[in-house]
């Protein structure tokens, strides 16, 4: 019974340790913390093990440090002229692209090129699979009105979840050229959401501005490859963005988690200066087929400052962001994260097969080896569930209650054992009747107090008593009623003593005291003083009838009477035979 009540208050203890952990906000989101690091850790692990290829058809037009050099020694300034751009897409569009996108912002016209501004508005009224791209920020209207967007860049969305994109929604808006604008409905944003430690591992599907959704760049070029530009799309109840057969995850914030495939220069890399000498007619080593390839646009030149910190690379360019978003959304590759509730229980179940493991195992160490295993096992399933299914399954809280689960468990574990050495203790010293100790543990207490006393030059004493006319006692009344007054007598004795006395039941009717640092005197006052009370006192016999007892007691004291234990049990024996003979119910 006693196991039982221990492991249900362990059980309670998992449940009410759950509940506070859900309720303290500080603590959950440390927690959560380190679960994107072990994110990061398993991320890097499947792009180790080549687990993920990225897509074969992205490729990046990356102006980088050596294009941001060609460009200043050629143009003379940067940003390069706009119709430079116009220029390459013209160029690329002849070898058929799926799509060319703008991780570029061509903001406010530039008034000495307005001709190159208007070449590359062409190019995007021309081309439909064009794609450029716009920011939201929170600017005050002091610096700028926050301009009215057209409605052909809106999203329609009916969201059916409790996300309220709190997080991605925004005030004000930096614009492109008006003439893009008017031209075009391919412009998506890029902002990005970022967890607290500063690491990039979700993107916004949607941000929201004036009450309005707006897709991100990469979900403008991944909806048009799918083929779904302007359908109405849907966010159930489950918080999954859902688009044609695909259900994207969304985190709490309204972000989709990026399932990502290697570090920087994960993807193909073309240097746009390269693009520029073949635009241009000059010599390049550029020989690449762009047919049906989604090609973007994008800086890569430190000097720039458009690089990030991913999971699997501490120096990431945006546009390489930009990449891993479509490819994630053209696989439907996206990372999908097991619900809190469904983590918790997972943690509980877990814990609970530990307490099992523990208690049930009496080697320590298999014990403990079995419990790694269990964690060890589901850190298994964990990885391959990311590698297979995209699935995230929490690692963090599962540790946290295997641990407390492990030392839960052997502290229950201790207690119940320390509780069974108890009873067997007792059982092997006291005696079952009278619940006094028994003559085995006398006599090893008796020894003991000799030894202390010769060491310390001390003393002791020791009273034996013995119940009257017992075996007559017996035989008037039945053994029952005789051990019903043994047993009351065995109170009166532990009740009239000291804490530090310690009361025996010697044999039969017979009991024994051994009063440490006792001498004679203060022994004699302690034997008569009980043997008043028992004689003073009305037991309670089988059958309900009472009747009064008296009782006969010996006193000997170390080292005056003896100075071995035989001799100090034959001393106090002598007296209380002496008493015996006396006329009884008294003390010698």
């Amino acid at each position: 019974m006693f196991k039982k009540i221990l492991y249900g208050i362990s059980i309670i203890f998992f449940i009410v340790f759950s509940f506070l952990i859900i309720r303290n906000a500080n603590l959950s989101s440390f927690i959560d913390s380190v679960e994107n690091r072990t994110f990061d850790l398993r991320q890097n692990l499947l792009v180790k093990s080549g687990a993920k290829s990225p897509n074969k058809d992205i490729v990046i037009v990356a102006i980088d440090d050596a294009t941001y050099e060609y460009i200043l020694d050629n143009f003379g300034e940067w940003p390069l002229p706009r119709d430079m751009y116009a220029k390459m897409i013209n160029w690329l569009e002849l070898q058929s692209p799926r799509a060319i996108a703008f991780d570029l912002m061509f903001v406010k016209s530039l008034k000495s090129k307005n001709n190159a501004d208007e070449a590359l508005i062409k190019s995007f009224k021309k081309y439909k699979n064009t794609f450029t791209s716009m920011n939201l920020d929170n600017q005050t209207e002091d610096l700028r009105t926050p301009p009215n967007l057209p409605d052909k860049l809106k999203l329609k969305i009916n969201n059916k979840s409790n996300i309220d994109f709190e997080r991605l929604t925004f005030t004000n808006c930096r614009t492109i050229l008006q003439g893009i604008l008017d031209v075009t409905s391919n412009i998506g944003f890029i902002n990005v959401s970022r967890s607290e430690d500063g690491i990039l591992r979700t993107m916004p599907l949607v941000v929201k501005y004036k009450g309005n959704y707006y897709p991100q760049l990469a979900m403008r070029v991944g909806l048009d490859y799918l083929g779904e530009p302007n359908s109405t799309y849907e966010i159930d109840r489950q918080g999954n963005f859902k688009i044609a057969d695909r259900k994207i995850y969304l985190d709490k914030d309204g972000s989709a988690i990026l399932n990502w495939y290697g570090g920087a220069g994960t993807y193909q890399y073309l240097p746009m200066y390269q693009l520029i000498k073949a635009v241009n007619g000059e010599r390049t080593n550029l020989k690449y087929d762009f047919s049906n390839k989604i090609i973007y646009f994008g800086t890569t030149a430190s000097s720039l400052f458009d690089i990030k910190t991913v999971p699997t690379s501490k120096v990431y360019p945006g546009v390489e962001v930009q990449a891993t978003y479509v490819n994630n959304l053209i696989d439907n590759n996206f990372i999908r994260k097991v619900n809190k509730g469904y983590t918790i229980t997972l943690s509980i179940l877990l814990a609970l097969l530990i307490i099992s493991v523990v208690t049930r195992i009496n080697s320590a160490f298999t014990a403990s080896m079995m419990s790694f295993s269990v964690y060890f096992l589901y850190l298994l399933i964990a990885y391959y569930a990311m590698k297979y299914e995209n699935l995230w399954l929490e690692v963090v809280y599962p540790l946290i209650f295997s641990i407390f689960a492990f030392t839960g468990a052997y502290i229950t574990k201790y207690l119940v054992k320390s509780r069974d050495f108890e009873y067997q203790y007792k059982l092997a010293t006291t005696d079952g009747l009278t619940e006094l100790y028994n003559h085995r543990y006398f006599q090893e207490q008796l020894r003991m107090q000799i030894e202390h006393a010769k060491r310390y030059d001390t003393n002791f004493s020791l009273i034996i008593a013995d119940i009257d006319f017992f075996k007559k006692f017996n035989d008037n009344f039945g053994h029952q009623s005789g051990d019903a007054v043994l047993r009351q007598v065995a109170q009166t004795f532990k009740r009239n003593v000291r804490a530090t006395d310690i009361v025996c039941r010697y044999g039969g009717e017979e009991m024994s005291i051994i009063l440490p640092n006792t001498g004679k005197e203060e022994a004699f006052f302690t034997a008569k003083k009980i043997c008043e009370r028992v004689a003073e006192r009305k037991f309670k016999l089988f059958g309900g009838k009472e009747t009064g007892v008296t009782i006969s007691l010996g006193v000997a004291t170390f080292p005056h009477d003896g100075n071995t234990a035989s001799e100090m049990i034959e001393a106090a024996d002598k007296k209380l035979y002496e008493a015996k003979n006396n006329g009884r119910n008294q003390v010698k």
